[in-house]
């Protein structure tokens, strides 16, 4: 399946401060609702793409800022044994750690304010579902400019399982890439999934 979408409008060559601003701004201002339906549909594409689950361990983020929330996909692959595990920033500029998730974990917001963990084990995932703030046709997000999900993308051995997860309003020709961008394996949307060229 693939997907397809208009293209934002914005100048030829923008900042990624720029675009960044510009595509949180598009999410922000979408009605709550329609954002909800979206996310529904993400999640219906994502166990249409993996019935089994995607690995033994998988990463995802808490919704903030209107993201996808993708929390009712783990149910399924929890029952079939996976962990769900959520980040945890432990230091400025390092890659993330994870812990489980499960809907009884106690959180506690972080420096900015997203729900993680309090305690738990430590364990690497094999899966990562990352928000998309923006995405292009070449598999590359941009996140919140803090790079923690490309430094722990490079850290970890194996790599894991890049699922980017991200609404069509979201969708740009190019997010102008740098060498320290990873790109994803796979771009759900609430229009269809498909595999980066």
């Amino acid at each position: 399946m693939t997907t397809s979408g208009q293209h934002n409008t914005l100048p030829p060559t923008p900042s990624r401060e720029h675009l960044r601003k510009a595509m949180l701004a598009a999410r922000r201002q979408t009605d709550p609702a329609l954002i909800a339906n979206w996310s529904a549909s993400i999640v219906n594409h994502l166990l249409e793409a993996f019935a089994r689950s995607p690995g033994q361990h998988i990463g995802f983020c808490w919704p903030i800022h209107q993201e996808p929330d993708v929390r009712a996909a783990l149910a399924p692959w929890q029952a079939q044994g996976a962990q769900a595990l959520l980040p945890v920033v432990t230091a400025p500029a390092q890659p993330l750690s994870f812990r489980p998730w499960s809907p009884d974990t106690r959180l506690e917001p972080d420096q900015y304010g997203i729900p993680y963990p309090v305690e738990g084990p430590f364990l690497q995932p094999d899966v990562l579902l990352l928000p998309l703030n923006a995405f292009d046709k070449a598999g590359y997000r941009l996140g919140y400019g803090g790079g923690f999900f490309d430094r722990t993308l490079a850290s970890l051995t194996p790599r894991p399982l890049a699922i980017g997860v991200g609404f069509e309003i979201n969708r740009v020709e190019s997010i102008h890439p740098e060498a320290h961008d990873q790109p994803l394996d796979w771009i759900i949307t609430e229009t269809g999934c498909y595999r980066p060229r």
